[in-house]
Parts: C-alpha cells; structure tokens; sequence
C-alpha cells in the first residue's frame, strides 16, 4: 500500500455504493459530496454490489470471492485427508 493512501471503512463505502445503485446519485456527484476519486467509488461499486444469485439470495463479488477461496481450501484439504486415509489404510 502506498504511504499516502487513504483507507475507508466499510461504513464508509456501502451507503455510497447504495446511493449510486439506487440511480439517483452519479459517479460526479459522489467524487464531489465524498471527496473520494470517481475511480476508487467504482472499484467499490464493482466490490460491493449485490449480485443475484437465486430468487432470495445475492452477495457481492467480495464474498464470492471470499467463497472461491475457501472452495479452494478445501479442496485442497479433502485431497491431504484422501492420501492421509489411503497410508493409513496401508497401514492396518
């Protein structure tokens, strides 16, 4: 991270995220109410926008990613005790 680069909490970012998903509110508008640059506002939208999933369900390209990771993890985790099993299988 760069010295001078500012952090934001998720506070912060979601209810900017809603005003521009709600339509009312441009990236301008939200670059000069925030004070934040249009580009950081649209990597947050990307980030934090809700994505549907099923009829009742949505989450945002943050926790799917989150989610592919852990899916990843445990992959490979399933592998180890697949090998572990087959030695001491061996074994007995």
């Amino acid at each position: 991270m760069a010295k001078n680069q500012k952090s934001y909490t998720s506070e912060f970012k979601q209810p900017i995220v809603d005003l521009y998903n709600a339509g009312g509110t441009s990236y301008p508008q939200l670059e000069r109410e925030y004070g934040v640059n249009r580009s950081t506002i649209s990597e947050w939208v990307k980030q934090l926008s809700p994505i549907k999933v099923s009829e009742e369900e949505t989450v945002t390209l943050k926790e799917y990613k989150a989610l592919q990771k852990e899916i990843q993890r445990l992959k490979i985790e399933n592998e180890i005790l697949k090998k572990a099993t087959a030695i001491f299988a061996k074994e007995q």
